[in-house]
């Protein structure tokens, strides 16, 4: 069986890298630019970091916000009649995973119209034309949707959330620029890093996984471990260091997937609006431990990636200990939540546990389940 690899035509890496988006919209003859951002990065002048940018390149843009924290489809067609209205060539989305997000079903659906319901694109939809060429921006360091092939978009109706996968969405071009996340605040930076490292590690026990996967994964583990305390306190060193090994574990689970971490955080944003970083932090480790007898060596070198010492020496048993506990340690020191008392309510586990078991990211999982044991484990977490 083939592997298949897809990634960004051209990235740029480091502080002032929002200075290349002029650069690249000039010479990509681009002539009109949706920017897609959220109200609140509009609001706080980060998004005007790169429209001050276009304005002084005598760039014309329009700038479309109506997006929600957990995106909804109502968004998404929303900003489908906005850019039809503008007529623009190419979309800029600064933020988060909702703003690319929706950035990414937009152009989707601009050049694919039949998939004007949204619905429709969850899963592997058939689309046959590339998307509307999107510059990426992201805002915080965790999602890495400036790198993937993936988006998630909020059935409101019906209170689940739709995994979309298409190599048509991916952006042309992603601007990692880590002055642009230097805004975020602690809880963010936090949930984001910890949303990061969810990423590498279901990525790298997946069972798509394989050797170019898995180097990127291991390294985007000891990046992170490395560099999110650091964020979390501000440091510039802390901050550069997440905005790339969140880039890298992007580049990894991008193109094998990842498993039931993901799949039973995706519907308690959609139930709850949680967020979808500190969701992931607080069920990494719990899950990390039921799926860890399909692992083989696998937990031993996430527990090197994650700096701990003498793992060589150790068992298997002990190697996978010391893996999830460092995963553990590292979600507390950032002042992630140990469990889902405050969020999960007893009387929709049945409703969570069947969204989960039917969620796109878990057949990936390393350890084939069923909504028996998934309903265990939220139950475990609470």
């Amino acid at each position: 069986m083939a592997n298949r690899f897809v990634l960004n035509e051209t990235s740029y890496h480091g502080k002032g890298a929002i200075n290349e988006i002029a650069t690249e919209i000039n010479a990509r003859g681009f002539k009109k630019v949706f920017v897609c951002s959220d109200p609140d990065l509009v609001k706080l002048n980060i998004a005007k970091k790169v429209t001050d940018i276009l304005d002084a390149a005598s760039i014309e843009y329009t700038v479309f916000s109506d997006i929600k924290p957990n995106p909804t489809i109502e968004n998404v067609q929303s900003g489908v009649a906005a850019f039809k209205e503008y007529g623009g060539d190419v979309i800029v989305a600064i933020g988060g995973g909702s703003s690319m997000d929706t950035a990414k079903a937009i152009g989707i659906i601009i050049e694919n119209p039949e998939f004007a319901d949204v619905k429709s694109l969850e899963g592997v939809a058939p689309t046959k034309n590339k998307c509307t060429p999107i510059i990426a921006v992201p805002t915080t360091a965790g999602t890495a949707a400036e790198v993937t092939i993936n988006y998630v978009i909020t059935d409101a109706e019906l209170n689940r959330k739709m995994v979309c996968v298409d190599v048509h969405d991916i952006p042309v071009v992603a601007v990692v620029d880590p002055d642009m996340m230097a805004s975020m605040p602690k809880g963010l930076t936090a949930a984001t890093g910890m949303d990061a490292l969810t990423h590498a590690i279901e990525g790298y026990i997946t069972k798509g996984a394989w050797e170019m996967s898995d180097m990127f994964h291991l390294k985007a583990i000891e990046i992170i471990a490395k560099s999110l305390r650091g964020a979390v306190e501000g440091t510039d060193e802390g901050r550069e260091g997440m905005a790339l090994g969140q880039y890298i574990a992007g580049m990894g689970f991008s193109n094998v997937g990842l498993g039931i971490v993901h799949s039973m955080a995706h519907p308690l944003g959609a139930v709850y609006d949680t967020p979808h970083g500190v969701a992931n932090a607080i069920i990494l480790p719990t899950v990390m431990e039921y799926n860890a007898p399909a692992t083989g060596e696998k937990y031993r070198a996430i527990a090197t990636a994650m700096g701990v010492e003498g793992v060589s020496d150790m068992t298997l048993d002990e190697a996978r200990a010391a893996a999830i506990n460092a995963v553990k340690k590292l979600s507390a020191d950032v002042g992630i939540p140990a469990d889902l008392k405050e969020i999960v309510k007893a009387e929709d586990i049945d409703f969570l546990s069947q969204s989960a078991f039917d969620d796109a990211c878990r057949p990936g999982n390393p350890r084939d389940t069923s909504v028996e044991e998934i309903k265990e484990l939220y139950l475990k977490l609470m």
